[in-house]
């Protein structure tokens, strides 16, 4: 065995179906009797009926989370906590409305419960990403992480099925580049591969049947297992290229992580044969980017980043964003080889890491 070092996150993890229930226990245990709950304004109804389940826990809503995380609504939110003189927060949807969580935060210091309703698995990440001036930076700090995650199953259930394969293959993105991360671990290894594999068998059983609780719990363990594994190592090409893309063209997420996926790891292949060798076992396939590929194909999600809104004129300028800073990936950053990978993504070709490196 060869040395590692594992840092386990302080958080506290509640799986189960019901699980909601809890909600007014777990702000109490806290500590908290003023919970302000976040949403998306289409998630505004939910974010209502958790302020119900707070009874006089509860402090009142904002339902203004966004994409991408803008300071902007960020600066709303902080007035509204002023307002409520809030002294936790509550966030109920998806990364959108989790990384709002993060965000207060990060400028308050005020304890979280995230009751995510995707599969993203931010609720499980001391990171946070914030969009300013067209521009998303990215930072890692413990102050951001959820004292309280909790996954209700029950939840998941009517969540569409193309956010469902989206979110699902978001989520395997933080397990693949965990498998061949600068600071990777056998605990963290083993994590992904098995985040990766329940993913790889829940996602095209929803596609085919939504309401299978069986397939919606498989998934939201993955996600878990994925979250976790993002919020442990660090991360490499694949997330750089997507915070691009997401900030600086505002594109969606989940599905822009759905399409890079497998040109981002096609494009390190080469230099990571035993992460890919684990993919490709997870996935049930002979080769990790072709699988992930034909995984998306299999549960419908979009191809090409020209099918969510990606012009080819901004390809030039997201390989000048994506290459300005130095960070580590297995494979040297080439802006050539990034170019041809964003071409490739945005064409929806199914990729070969053979394709791209002799490109």
């Amino acid at each position: 065995m060869k040395p590692f070092i594992y840092n386990g996150l302080p958080s506290r993890a509640i799986f189960g179906q019901g699980t909601l229930s809890r909600i007014a226990e777990e702000v109490r245990e806290l500590g908290c009797h003023r919970a302000v709950v976040l949403a998306t304004p289409e998630q505004a109804g939910q974010a209502r009926e958790v302020l119900a389940k707070l009874g006089e826990l509860g402090a009142g809503v904002f339902a203004e989370a966004r994409m991408h995380t803008p300071v902007e609504v960020t600066d709303a939110a902080m007035r509204h906590i002023e307002e409520f003189d809030a002294d936790c927060t509550v966030a109920i949807g998806g990364g959108s409305t989790i990384g709002l969580g993060k965000a207060i935060a990060l400028r308050t210091g005020l304890p979280q419960v995230a009751i995510p309703t995707t599969y993203a698995g931010s609720e499980m990440t001391p990171i946070l990403g914030e969009t300013r001036d067209g521009l998303k930076t990215t930072q890692r700090t413990l102050k951001v992480l959820p004292e309280v995650v909790i996954y209700d199953v029950d939840l998941t259930l009517g969540l569409p099925v193309g956010m469902s394969g989206t979110s699902g293959i978001n989520a395997i993105a933080h397990a693949v580049e965990a498998l061949y991360a600068k600071d990777r671990n056998p605990v963290v290894s083993l994590m992904a591969e098995e985040g990766i594999a329940a993913l790889a068998r829940s996602l095209p059983a929803i596609a085919k049947n939504p309401s299978d609780q069986d397939a919606r719990s498989d998934a939201l363990y993955g996600a878990w297992l994925c979250g976790a594994c993002l919020g442990s190592v660090g991360m490499s090409l694949h997330h750089k290229l997507c915070h691009t893309l997401g900030g600086s063209f505002d594109l969606p997420h989940a599905e822009t992580h759905t399409i890079v996926l497998p040109h981002a790891v096609a494009y390190n292949t080469e230099a990571a044969p035993e992460a890919m060798a684990r993919i490709a076992r997870a996935l049930g396939s002979s080769d990790a980017a072709g699988g992930l590929y034909d995984l998306a194909r299999a549960v419908g999600a979009p191809l090409a980043l020209a099918d969510i809104g990606m012009q080819e004129s901004d390809i030039d300028r997201a390989t000048e964003i994506a290459t300005s800073n130095p960070y580590w990936n297995p494979r040297e950053i080439e802006a050539d080889g990034i170019h041809r990978l964003l071409c490739d993504a945005f064409a929806g070709r199914r990729p070969t890491s053979r394709e791209v490196l002799d490109a």
